[in-house]
């Protein structure tokens, strides 16, 4: 019989969309750096296969990259728990499972895994137990930039990934022309992967009204309206350029996780939204700006200025007001054009500075290998 452990995620597509690529990313390297079988439980296969096409929408139970994926639903749950069991962004776990657990003879830990969040007092909540019915404890356990966090999520061979593909021109060169990105001498090349965002239009004619030829690169995704609007169409088609000034747009199809990653390492500047893209961003060591996800009460400015007095702590000034400019005025929906003007001198500092950034929270550790230990000290 195998000792390898079992670990369960639970992930509710349905809840955010998002989510599913966090918990997809974090399953497989479960699997792949640390040896572990790995069930994902999804409640809606049809969105985890926009963003994962090898998923077979008709199939509860199948195995894709060494994980086992099961259609989460009351018929398919009626297995055992693992070692470990997840429950991922405040998902609820199946109360079957939550009986099983309070009856089980072997130890079983259960972790609520939160979202990211470079906030103050996660430090203080990470690691600690809540005690359930039953007698049981779910343990909370939240990603940071911090060593008391979690960390972040990162494959072992990552950046090494990344640093190769950077450096080999002929790589982007391939990568790019699959999408009918054409080479362009002294390009300012940018991805945008966004919410809706009122600031899109001053910065689009900001970029276009420019002496410097900018190709933007826009996966499909929720900002596509916005841009279309701008450029006065009906709606805009994967494939195809818009050309406005100095600015050509184009516009890409959705893009699976290890293409994404690659246009993050292509780009002179990412604009990115959410969680999973924002960490990406971070491991490009590329020069970026983050949306958070929007809130009625305005935290998603909290998280953004949580993060910001860690990502310009070691800025000069002459760098910190451009950046911390540019990002506000990106966030609170006026601004960005004249801000962007302010940002560009500063460009090849902050290039630098990302990637001393990105080498920091490496030697911070990672997500998977930090749960992994968790464990294991639990278990002692």
């Amino acid at each position: 019989m195998s000792d390898r452990k079992q670990w369960d995620i639970f992930c509710s597509v349905i809840d955010n969309f998002g989510d599913i690529g966090v918990t997809w990313r974090l399953a497989r390297q479960l699997v792949a750096g640390h040896g572990l079988a790995v069930r994902l439980w999804v409640d809606d296969l049809q969105r985890f296969a926009c963003l994962w096409p090898a998923i077979c929408t008709d199939q509860p139970i199948q195995y894709c990259e060494g994980v086992e994926v099961h259609d989460w639903s009351p018929s398919h749950c009626a297995v055992q728990p693992g070692d470990v069991v997840i429950e991922a962004f405040g998902c609820s776990l199946p109360v079957r499972w939550v009986h099983v657990m309070q009856g089980s003879a072997r130890p079983v830990l259960w972790l609520n895994l939160e979202y990211l969040s470079a906030e103050a007092w996660i430090l203080d909540c990470h690691g600690l137990p809540s005690l359930q019915p039953g007698g049981l404890q779910k343990y909370f356990f939240f990603p940071g930039f911090q060593s008391g966090s979690g960390g972040l999520l990162r494959e072992q061979d990552l950046l090494l990934r990344c640093q190769i593909f950077q450096q080999d021109t002929r790589q982007i060169r391939q990568f790019l022309q699959q999408f009918g990105v054409p080479e362009m001498e002294g390009v300012l090349r940018i991805s945008l992967f966004a919410y809706e965002n009122p600031v899109l239009a001053d910065w689009l004619q900001t970029l276009a009204d420019g002496c410097r030829p900018v190709q933007l690169l826009v996966p499909e995704g929720r900002a596509l309206a916005d841009l279309a609007r701008w450029l006065g169409c009906e709606r805009l088609v994967p494939g195809e350029c818009y050309q406005r000034g100095a600015l050509s747009m184009i516009v890409l199809p959705f893009l699976s996780q290890d293409q994404y990653d690659q246009l993050l390492w292509s780009c002179d500047f990412n604009a990115v939204r959410g969680e999973d893209s924002f960490v990406r961003a971070q491991w490009a060591g590329r020069p970026m700006v983050w949306q958070p996800y929007p809130q009625q009460d305005q935290a998603h400015l909290d998280k953004l200025e949580a993060f910001l007095g860690l990502y310009d702590r070691d800025m000069p000034e002459t760098l910190r007001q451009p950046v911390q400019a540019f990002w506000r005025a990106w966030n609170l929906g006026q601004g960005a054009g004249q801000a962007w003007l302010a940002l560009l001198p500063v460009l090849p500092q902050l290039r630098a500075h990302a990637r001393f950034w990105a080498s920091q929270q490496a030697a911070l550790g990672d997500l998977a290998g930090k749960l992994v230990s968790f464990h294991t000290d639990w278990l002692s």
